[in-house]
Formats: structure tokens, C-alpha cells, sequence
């Protein structure tokens, strides 16, 4: 009898921030694959009677080549397995679970995918970062930093255009090049941009600075990923609007 894969969005670090069926589906599971972003709090739930199996990448270091992750999550469930495939934030934006669910689909394997808190908004709501507002943003639009080829070939005179906040995933090790095109292409040298390291987490830092600025704050802070760019008038609410850590 074939099982069942959960694709599930852990959220991008705090415990609670777990949906219900989240929660109920991974205390539940008889097998847990699990990412580097997820949370060690979140990791604790799992249950020991379950086999956890950690198949996290780095940047230029994976611990399971995607395509072997894909095929592993078929034959756990043909298994006859209740399979949980635990990913931070959101399976769906920027966590490849579109590319896992297509493997299933081909082995016929049942499968549900329960959304997550995105990085995007939980980092910025703990960061105190309104991503939209109606004096500084109407628009909102979330890239990736780091292409499947490397690169960080990205629209870029789409990106540069008022009234909207641009949000960066894994941009740290491209950060020089963003900022770089983004002012080539016009965008103002004082354009506030936010980091937020480690968003959600009692880890969490966040620093403020500009477009022009930003490469020597995240230099001087020694900011390490996960990190979160967040780039848009909307960053100039953060010091008034700071609440994490703070109450």
C-alpha cells in the first residue's frame, strides 16, 4: 500500500509560527526530510519514533543532490509511509517543491502540500518592516538572489521603479553585484535596504542602510545567512515600527 507525502512550509524560524496542520501532520509522521532553514525548535518536534533524515543544502554544498531528494520522497511513501518533506518558509516560493511534487506526480504517488509563513513576510512583520503601505509602497515583488545557473542575472530595469518593495532571498553572496545593477539602472544611491539575519529566531539582527551603503554594514556586521534583503521606501518605517525583542 503506497503512503503519502506531506510537503510542508515550516515558516522561517520561530516554533510558533507552525500552522495547525503543520503541527498535527509532522508530530504524526513516520518519516521526516527536513532543510537547512529549518528551525532547531521545529526540529525537536519531530518524534523519535520517526526517521529523520536531514537533506539540507548550502550554497555549493549539498548533502543530497535534488534529483536524489525527489526520488527518495517516492519510495519512502511507496513504502506504505506517512513522509513528511519539512522545508523553511514556504514550499512554494524558492524551496523547489514544485520540482518534488513533479517527481510524485510521475510515481503516482498521493501527496498534499500545507503552505507556510514565507520568509518575506515573517521576517519583515519581525523586523517591523510593512512590506506594502500607502505612502511608500503599492507593490511588492519577491526574486531570488541566486539563480540556478549562479548567476544574478535579474530583471533589473523592473526592479528599479517607485512606490515598490523588492525582497531578496539568499542575495548575500550576490549583494555587491544587486547593488551594483540596481544602481546602474537608475535606482536613487540613498534607496533605504534592510537585512534582517536569521528573521524570527532569538538570533535575529537587523541592520538599515542604504542601497549605496549596505555591501560595508553587512561587511562591518559580519552578517551571515540565512539573510533576508528587504529594498523600498517602507525600510524608513523600521526604527519606528521595531517590536520583536523589544517589549
Amino acid at each position: 500500500m503506497t503512503g503519502k507525502v506531506y510537503l510542508i512550509g515550516a515558516g522561517p524560524g520561530d516554533p510558533e509560527l507552525l500552522t495547525l496542520k503543520a503541527h498535527r501532520l509532522l508530530i504524526s509522521a513516520d518519516v521526516v526530510l527536513y532543510d537547512r532553514l529549518v528551525g532547531k525548535d521545529i526540529i525537536d518536534l519531530i518524534p523519535e519514533s520517526a526517521e529523520k533524515m536531514y537533506v539540507g543544502k548550502a550554497k555549493s554544498l549539498h548533502s543530497l543532490p535534488q534529483g536524489e531528494i525527489n526520488v527518495l520522497l517516492a519510495k519512502k511513501a511507496q513504502e506504505g509511509k506517512m513522509v513528511v518533506r519539512l522545508k523553511g518558509g514556504d514550499p512554494f516560493i524558492f524551496g523547489r517543491g514544485g520540482e518534488e511534487l513533479e517527481e510524485l506526480v510521475e510515481e503516482q504517488v498521493p501527496f498534499e502540500v500545507v503552505p507556510g509563513v514565507t520568509a518575506a513576510a515573517g521576517c519583515a512583520a519581525y523586523a517591523g518592516i510593512p512590506l506594502t503601505h500607502r505612502d511608500y509602497a503599492q507593490s511588492v515583488r519577491f526574486l531570488t538572489g541566486h539563480l540556478k545557473d549562479g548567476t544574478t542575472d535579474l530583471p533589473w530595469d523592473e526592479l528599479v521603479h517607485p512606490a515598490q518593495t523588492l525582497v531578496i532571498y539568499m542575495g548575500l553572496t550576490g549583494l555587491a553585484d544587486i547593488a551594483q545593477s540596481l544602481l546602474k539602472f537608475g535606482m536613487s544611491a540613498a534607496m533605504p535596504v534592510a537585512v534582517v539575519e536569521k528573521g524570527t529566531t532569538s538570533e535575529q539582527r537587523v541592520f538599515t542602510s542604504t542601497i549605496a551603503d549596505i555591501c560595508s554594514v553587512v561587511n562591518e556586521q559580519e552578517v551571515k545567512s540565512p539573510a533576508l534583503l528587504i529594498i523600498g521606501e517602507v525600510v524608513t518605517l523600521q526604527d519606528k515600527l521595531e517590536w520583536y525583542g523589544k517589549y
